[in-house]
């Protein structure tokens, strides 16, 4: 009953009339399981193991990783990333970090993100709290910023030491926070951004929002939506599909999670976030909606810095080095040009 009901949704919800949603699935390399409620992802890029000691065989070993439970509840934990040539008598920049994966795939242990990890700790240098949050449709959203937000009150509680702090979290300046994401990280990055914004995180203190990418949409196409309808990275009706799995039973594209232009419970607060980095690509095909997600927070005078790239796709830095490099030199360079403010998240609701 269940497994018709949900090949039923899905249906309705991949708006292409050129494809299906069992195309969708065989692309992704998904399938219901018997239960049909949980998926058997079959596509496995490798996971790799946390590294919490240094490999003496490697020279060039740029950063050290463990991994903590975030929560007695469910699976969620955090990998903790510190240089593996840690500075003395400095404090170095907290980054939150929430991978990619359209929120139905990958984890903080595929052996991407954990690289990608593994090199803004070390390159920039930064301590990186990378969170494993639960996974669509198992747990739909909100269940992941759930997770992100559970991860930035456990830096609080870290920041405070309550129960005793990281040894590691001793290189961290919890003054200068960073939420970072790419594409469904950066979306979980904004709307945690938001919930942050009312609670009292003293003495954390979050400065500064980084979108890699970010993965929204909405039931009108834009203009890059429908000249790259058929993009070999993240065609439209895959999309369509991965939002109808990950968004609440019987909402649309146009739900806030989606569509954070649309309105929603979050607009009042866009005005109080800390200063924003957007990185987009012409080749994407929601370029169009980080363009337009500029624009909002512009028009609410929330400070933002955008790197528009001709070209590209989404993903690249993934796999092509050189847009990893110029990727981690932009966002490191919007790091260290950020500094403490008054008007970071973090001071817990204004009241006016």
């Amino acid at each position: 009953m269940y497994f018709d009901t949900a090949v039923h949704v899905l249906s309705i919800m991949c708006d292409s009339e050129s494809h299906t949603w069992q195309e969708a699935f065989k692309v992704l390399g998904i399938k219901y399981n018997p239960d049909g409620f949980t998926l058997n992802r079959e596509i496995q890029i490798p996971m790799v193991d946390a590294t919490p000691t240094a490999d003496p065989k490697q020279t060039n070993q740029l950063a050290l990783s463990t991994d903590i439970p975030l929560s007695p509840y469910n699976k969620a934990y955090i990998r903790l990333y510190i240089p593996a040539k840690t500075p003395t008598g400095t404090k170095l920049p907290l980054i939150i970090y929430l991978h990619g994966g359209d929120f139905v795939l990958f984890s903080a242990s595929t052996v991407v993100f954990h690289e990608f990890c593994n090199n803004i700790a070390g390159q920039f240098p930064a301590v990186v709290a990378s969170v494993e949050y639960r996974l669509a449709p198992e747990n739909r959203l909100p269940a992941a910023y759930d997770d992100a937000l559970n991860a930035i009150l456990w830096a609080k509680d870290q920041a405070l030491g309550v129960g005793g702090r990281d040894p590691w979290l001793e290189y961290a300046d919890f003054s200068r926070v960073f939420i970072m994401g790419s594409s469904a990280g950066a979306n979980i990055a904004y709307h945690v951004a938001l919930r942050a914004l009312d609670f009292d995180l003293g003495p954390l203190k979050i400065i500064g929002l980084l979108m890699n990418q970010p993965f929204f949409g909405g039931l009108q196409r834009t203009q890059s939506e429908l000249r790259l309808e058929e993009d070999k990275y993240v065609p439209l009706y895959v999309c369509d599909v991965l939002w109808s799995l990950a968004l609440p039973q019987g909402a649309n594209r146009d739900h806030e999670f989606c569509n954070p232009i649309n309105g929603g419970s979050y607009l009042g607060r866009v005005k109080r976030l800390p200063r924003c980095f957007m990185k987009a690509d012409e080749g994407d095909p929601m370029v169009d909606r980080a363009m337009q997600l500029v624009h909002l927070l512009q028009s609410y005078g929330v400070p933002v810095i955008y790197q528009f790239n001709r070209g590209g796709n989404h993903g690249m830095e993934l796999s092509d080095k050189t847009a990893a490099k110029n990727l981690y030199d932009d966002m490191k360079e919007f790091v260290f040009s950020t500094k403490p403010t008054q008007n970071g998240c973090g001071d817990g609701p204004k009241r006016h």
